[in-house]
């Protein structure tokens, strides 16, 4: 394994932000990451951005979800939530779905060949083995 140099590590001095977090401790929190200088001081030049989150329930346990949010203040920002979280959920549905289409079609079944062991007894019965995530 190579070492790792110290540029690696280096940080964007061109992208420092502080972070402050407002949260009504049941749904969910907003982070606001406000654009500085070097000194700490604000950076005028760059504007203020506002990142919602929250986690849902699911089958496997607690789902995070962390997504942006829209307006330039944060009152603009908490009245976005809502329909962002909603979005967030969507998304993450359809990711949740595509990543199981891309692990059916990789599972082996005997006798359809491809996986180079020959014919396993047993045959297909049509059912696909296994649990996953069950999305309503």
């Amino acid at each position: 394994m190579e070492k790792p140099n110290q540029d690696q590590f280096r940080m964007d001095t061109a992208q420092l932000v502080r972070e402050e977090s407002y949260t009504d401790q049941r749904i969910g929190s907003i982070r606001v990451l406000i654009p500085v200088l070097l000194d700490g001081q604000p950076d005028p030049e760059r504007s203020k951005s506002y990142v919602g989150q929250t986690q849902v329930m699911t089958q496997a346990g607690p789902l995070p979800l962390s997504f942006e949010l829209p307006g330039r203040s944060l009152a603009d920002a908490i009245e976005g939530f809502p329909a962002a979280a909603e979005k967030a959920i969507e998304e993450a549905v359809e990711e949740i779905k595509r990543m199981q289409r891309e692990q059916a079609s990789s599972i082996m079944v005997p006798g359809q060949g491809g996986g180079g062991m020959g014919d396993l007894p047993g045959g297909n019965s049509g059912s696909m083995p296994g649990g996953g995530i069950k999305l309503r």
